[in-house]
């Protein structure tokens, strides 16, 4: 895993700017702290950092080949997991390889095929190619979007890297914000390749976006699309199996040391089961790595929304599958350390994150880092198969509008948020909901229908949808930011395009067949788990209950409360005052939020420094 830069200016040559393309680079150094690299040829100026997970001497960046027209370059972020068929497909088309290498596969495949290449990777990438030969720079995204690609058009080419902060540290791009980047903030709602900042678009999953003199165009060469499904039950929970078995061995190669994680849910155990079986076969271990919170295993105490424990299901699991388990315990002061938080605001260039859950798990890979360079992950389990507990109430399945809002509105997802927390003229200003209304019309308008389809189901293939294609979005890029900013690559067997066509055009009656959430995900992989993950009930990812926590929030936010910083342009100052003076032990989790999020919007706005435009 890696991450790139560049730049391509028409008017200009670019030889002489090496040091404004190490500027933007060296901002990536987290996602590929192993080496770097740049190459630069007249208008074009490709950099990389890498992360060294397969061929580890052979496998450096920017990659280029010659051709008798000119050279081609290549500077590439993710992983590819069918290379090894790409390349003997591509050797038997002539093309000779000096490395054993995904990225060289990669810039062979463009060779032969140009941007026809896209659909025949299977894998979580991000990639630029620089054509010499027509001039063009060519930008492709995986189908689920698992990695991120942004870009900045400029007066005679364009800018473009894996995170915004490498666009800012060039001269030409400017942190600007407007309201229609804070309604995310406020609404939890981003459509497809926009961004928080003004000039700064995002290359939408499955999409390739090319440069050239005449500007900026986009084609999509993947999108979800709506089929009938005609496996009968037995069949289809045989497929899922299959497909996922696949699917977790191919993520499993690497170079260098890989785990999973296991919090003791389905998702990740099914993943830890079909992987340790996997790693039984060729006589080596696995290691899976959970996170805890001082005290909790004695302490925890159910809510609406966690129901259970994660630890003593995750040891169960490890047990079961015979894995060499690691807790990685995180007290309450660690999880408030206003040092670490800053560091998790900058990673996601945003203060629209989710709190202690963002910072406990940039904690956890942190610590899984120092053991593992590569882990698998249970994301996207619950937009794929139907996990989330408000796509089951009956509440928000009425509602028009994007279900994680009515379940935020009516108190069934952990990060609520307080309105009363933003200051009221900005958000009057902002109306965010007319935005979401906007968003979300937009949306249901791209689903496809099926004639067979019942209203009931046509409105669960709807919900599948927005998950897929928005919601999840925004948990990988999560996902992608806390990991990539310590060096630890994340793989997400859920993401593999294969099952979430073939899940998606799959009944919700059949996703729904035993009574519960994620029927055929149990069903599919029972006889690899104990019985007590098998009848446990879905638990988002755990926050941390020690009040403690949000005692050091208060101490915190008072701090900001002596300033009259820019914080107050977008945070109301009397809810804060009321906010901090409040019983820690009696704190609502909405409240708390509210603190998080105030505390990371001024973190946010003295790093980033913002020009915010109403």
């Amino acid at each position: 895993m890696c991450g790139i830069a560049g730049w391509i200016a028409y008017d200009r040559d670019l030889t002489q700017e090496s040091t404004t393309l190490d500027r933007m680079v060296r901002t990536l150094t987290g996602r590929g702290p192993d080496s770097g690299g740049r190459w630069i040829d007249g208008p074009a100026a490709l950099g990389h950092r890498r992360l060294a997970v397969i061929d580890l001497a052979g496998g450096v960046q920017p990659m280029q080949a010659s051709t008798p027209d000119g050279r081609v370059a290549l500077t590439y972020s993710g992983e590819v997991y069918n290379y090894v068929e790409l390349r003997e497909e591509l050797r038997g088309r002539g093309h000779h390889f000096r490395t054993s290498s995904d990225t060289e596969v990669v810039l062979n495949a463009y060779l032969e095929w140009g941007e026809a290449m896209a659909p025949r990777l299977n894998g979580m990438y991000a990639f630029a190619v620089w054509d010499a030969r027509i001039r063009q720079l060519v930008m492709i995204r995986d189908r689920m979007g698992v990695k991120p690609l942004f870009y900045h058009p400029t007066a005679d080419g364009v800018l473009f890297a894996s995170e915004p902060k490498a666009l800012f540290a060039h001269p030409l791009a400017k942190p600007v914000v407007s309201a229609r980047g804070l309604r995310e903030f406020v609404a939890f709602n981003r459509p497809p390749g926009e961004t928080i900042w003004d000039g700064v678009a995002e290359v939408v999953p499955g999409t390739v976006v090319t440069v050239g003199r005449g500007g900026i165009r986009s084609h999509t060469y993947w999108r979800l699309e709506s089929h009938e499904h005609t496996d009968d039950l037995d069949t289809t929970v045989e497929r899922v199996h299959d497909l996922l078995d696949d699917t977790v061995g191919r993520q499993l190669v690497a170079d260098v040391p890989t785990c999973v994680l296991l919090s003791g849910g389905l998702d990740s155990s099914a993943i830890t089961g079909l992987a340790a079986r996997r790693r039984a076969a060729e006589d080596l271990p696995l290691h899976t790595f959970a996170v805890d919170f001082t005290g909790e295993s004695t302490h925890f105490v159910p809510t609406g929304v966690h129901n259970s424990r994660d630890g003593d299901f995750a040891v169960a699991m490890a047990r079961h599958a015979g894995t060499e388990h690691t807790d990685i315990v995180l007290g309450p002061a660690a999880v408030a350390d206003p040092e670490i938080r800053r560091q998790v605001v900058i990673a996601r260039d945003s203060p629209a994150g989710l709190g202690d859950m963002d910072v406990s798990l940039y904690l956890l890979f942190k610590a899984i880092r120092e053991r593992s360079t590569v882990a698998l992950s249970g994301e996207a389990a619950d937009e794929v198969f139907g996990g989330y507990g408000w796509l089951h109430n009956p509440v928000v399945q009425a509602r028009d509008t994007f279900p994680w809002i009515t379940a935020g509105l009516i108190g069934a997802t952990p990060n609520t948020q307080p309105v009363e927390m933003y200051d009221l003229d900005t958000l009057i200003a902002l109306n965010p909901m007319e935005a979401v209304a906007e968003n979300y019309a937009t949306a249901v308008a791209e689903v496809g229908r099926v004639d067979s389809e019942s209203p009931e189901e046509r409105r669960m293939r709807v919900m599948s949808y927005l998950h897929l294609t928005r919601f999840l979005r925004m948990m990988l890029d999560r996902k992608d930011r806390m990991s990539m900013a310590v060096g630890l690559e994340v793989r997400v067997p859920f993401c593999d395009h294969r099952l979430v066509e073939y899940v998606y055009n799959t009944p919700w009656a059949m996703k729904t067949y035993d009574g519960h959430e994620k029927s055929l995900l149990r069903g599919a992989t029972k006889q690899l788990l104990p019985q007590s993950v098998i009848e446990r009930r879905k638990s988002p990812y755990p926050v941390i209950q020690d009040w403690r926590y949000a005692e050091a929030l208060q101490r915190s936010a008072k701090d900001l409360l002596g300033e009259d910083g820019p914080v107050f342009q977008i945070v109301s100052k009397d809810w804060l005052a009321d906010t901090v003076t409040a019983d820690p032990e009696s704190l609502t989790p909405a409240a708390r939020n509210g603190l998080e999020r105030s505390l990371d919007t001024a973190i946010w706005l003295d790093v980033y420094r913002p020009e915010i435009r109403m």
